[in-house]
């Protein structure tokens, strides 16, 4: 799965190359354009409600903090958009923001107070860097991570908890292009070896089965370069009924 990921990339685009240069590139990132195959469809349609939120902040885009090895795996990777075949997420500060209207709650609309755990900060490169891309056809979203210095666990090394934070919202974001709202109901991680702070690593999630209600993934952490594999996980992800609050369906219970 992350080797196929690591080929292709590596097919992009090469280091110190310029950012949306190709006039069919838009500003945030997404290819303008292109369609998907029919068997997607959905999936894509999902992606494109998520692209067309409200206009906030993409924090998503490179800024100066990134290192040159994170600005050349984005790149790379925005290379691969060009055919339809990776899709890139934009990432905002609410967790509302990424929903599509059509699927926000009336009492969700009117919240503004809140803010997305892992865009807890404006301030660039000290805490969760990181972008995502989509693949629809094979159910896969990844995840570039570049861990700041506020995420310090043991000294030099990012905290175990923001790396479960970084996966499960990988995957999390993986299984909401699938089955719509979801909600985590386990995530069981195997630490391998820490994550350097201010190092890129690639989170590689995928949907493995969907039962019903139940979506079932797996996702690796490793190196860019492929050889150290930080961690592993699976996870189970639970379809919510988009037409009740998740209070209104836990009071159900």
């Amino acid at each position: 799965m992350w080797r196929n990921c690591v080929r292709l990339a590596r097919r992009g685009l090469g280091r110190g190359a310029v950012l949306r240069s190709d006039p069919t590139v838009s500003r945030c990132g997404v290819v303008r354009g292109l369609s998907p195959a029919a068997p997607c469809r959905s999936l894509w349609n999902s992606v494109t409600w998520f692209s067309q939120a409200r206009q906030s902040k993409d924090y998503a885009l490179p800024n100066s903090s990134w290192s040159q090895g994170m600005m050349d795996l984005y790149s790379r990777f925005l290379e691969m958009c060009k055919d339809g075949t990776w899709k890139r997420i934009p990432s905002y500060s609410n967790s509302i923001d990424h929903l599509p209207e059509l699927l926000k709650l009336t009492s969700e609309k009117e919240r503004k107070e809140t803010r997305l755990f892992p865009r807890n900060t404006d301030m660039e490169g000290v805490g969760f860097e990181y972008a995502m891309f989509l693949n629809p056809s094979e159910k896969r979203m990844v995840c570039l991570f570049q861990p700041g210095p506020y995420l310090e666990g043991h000294p030099g090394f990012a905290h175990g908890g923001s790396t479960a934070t970084i996966i499960d919202s990988t995957i999390g974001g993986c299984a909401i292009f699938v089955a719509g709202r979801v909600m985590t109901a386990n995530l069981s991680i195997n630490y391998r070896n820490p994550i350097p702070l201010g190092s890129v690593v690639l989170v590689d999630s995928k949907v493995d089965q969907v039962e019903g209600r139940k979506v079932f993934l797996s996702c690796q952490v490793r190196s860019i370069d492929g050889q150290m594999l930080h961690a592993e996980a699976t996870a189970l992800f639970i379809r919510l009924d988009s037409t009740k609050s998740l209070q209104q369906q836990m009071s159900c219970q």
